[in-house]
């Protein structure tokens, strides 16, 4: 069997065995639901028990419900997701220092190879917000936790003790960073630095060093929608700091399912390789 035929088949095997194995799709009472028995999208957002916004819940990528049609691009990775691309949501796109443009030059022109997901490793914040896998949302008053389906099941912890960021040389950089997070009214602001050196912010290779810091705003305005903007501030890779903005639909009948990534190679990244015999 030829590789590329073998992949396929593993793809379709794991495809069928992974949805085979899902819960099955249960609607919690709490859920509100209009007159059809379907969940009512338009709801009032549920409010915690300190009075915040709950974001709790499967929460999975959608298009800009703001936008014309015409421009609202592909859900997930495609069209103007920041996925692919971080700056398609920013005016002239991503304001690169030359460095940092010549670097995704290079990295497109490898098919992205080197991609840290390619490579089972944690493919960072910004590709797991607009990842076309589900994440969930766990809320306390004292902090919170966001679970990615992708890149072998992620979890970030978000402290809302009122603790500072670590000092840069206090801490061992961390794929993800480390993570704060306050309320601002009815938007929680997570704040995020301590970052690994070379991170990859999309597909494409939009950069990440240790001098960047992420700051995400997520509004829940009403009970089936969530919005993410993303202010990536890093002076060394960019000229200026820059916002994506990313949208979620609730999934109400979801649950995460197991992610395992197994790291062989990424030469089926590169268009025309063919792997050893």
């Amino acid at each position: 069997m030829k590789p590329a035929s073998r992949l396929a088949l593993g793809l379709v095997f794991a495809i069928s065995t992974t949805v085979a194995a899902q819960w099955p799709k249960y609607i919690p009472g709490s859920i509100p639901l209009g007159s059809d028995g379907k969940v009512d999208v338009n709801a009032p957002a549920p409010r915690a028990a300190d009075g915040k916004p709950d974001l709790s819940g499967v929460w999975e990528i959608t298009r800009d419900p703001n936008a014309p049609p015409a421009a609202r691009g592909a859900r997930g990775g495609g069209g103007g997701s920041p996925f692919g691309n971080i700056g398609n949501s920013t005016t002239g796109g991503a304001p690169y220092q030359t460095w940092a443009a010549d670097l995704v030059k290079k990295r497109m022109a490898d098919n992205s190879k080197d991609n840290p997901d390619a490579h089972c490793l944690p493919m960072g914040i910004a590709q797991l917000n607009a990842h076309l896998y589900p994440r969930k949302i766990i809320q306390t008053p004292k902090e919170v936790l966001l679970i990615y389906e992708a890149s072998g099941t992620t979890i970030r912890e978000v402290f809302l003790d009122g603790r500072p960021l670590p000092k840069k040389d206090d801490v061992e950089p961390w794929f993800n960073g480390y993570s704060v997070g306050h309320w601002d009214g009815d938007t929680l602001v997570i704040e995020t630095t301590g970052f690994v050196d070379d991170g990859w912010l999309d597909v494409r290779g939009s950069p990440l060093t240790t001098a960047g810091k992420i700051t995400e705003r997520f509004r829940r305005p009403k009970f089936g929608s969530l919005e993410l903007e993303e202010t990536i501030d890093d002076p060394k890779a960019y000229t200026q700091p820059f916002t994506a903005k990313v949208f979620y639909r609730f999934s109400p009948d979801t649950q995460l399912i197991e992610f395992v990534c197994l790291d062989k190679d990424a030469e089926h990244y590169v268009a025309g390789t063919v792997p050893p015999k």
